[in-house]
């Protein structure tokens, strides 16, 4: 019985995590997604896209890290970690796909894939700040 909680808590809280983080970077993908296409576009499809890659995304990076041993602190050695930059490419493109392919701007036409990858770029350098002024 301790097991089954422990797996929905721990389910939960990635849920949980995971969201809060995800409209932080919708935040910045919307601003950046406007001004890159000239035009307004979806808030909430930016939201989904960027929750269902939230979700992607750390369960990347924890597979990462406990594939390595480093699920405790100190992260700075997982930050160097080659098999971490390789996963951060994988996240970036599942993050340009999903920008790409589930937001659209107000006149329902797609975004282009250039402004998902620029939106995916500014969402990674303001999370990659965070995450090395932390560790």
């Amino acid at each position: 019985m301790t097991t089954l909680l422990t797996v929905i808590s721990s389910l939960l809280w990635w849920v949980l995590y995971s969201s809060m983080a995800a409209l932080a970077f919708a935040l910045v993908g919307w601003c950046v997604l406007r001004w890159a296409e000239r035009c307004a576009v979806v808030f909430n499809r930016v939201y989904l896209a960027c929750l269902l890659w939230t979700l992607a995304g750390l369960l990347l990076v924890v597979g990462v890290a406990a594939y390595e041993g480093r699920l405790h602190p100190p992260y700075a050695a997982l930050l160097e970690s080659g098999m971490l930059r390789g996963a951060l490419v994988l996240d970036m493109l599942i993050g340009s796909v999903l920008l790409w392919r589930l937001v659209p701007r107000i006149d329902a036409r797609r975004i282009r894939p250039g402004s998902a990858c620029m939106a995916v770029a500014a969402i990674m350098a303001i999370g990659f700040g965070v995450a090395t002024s932390l560790a």
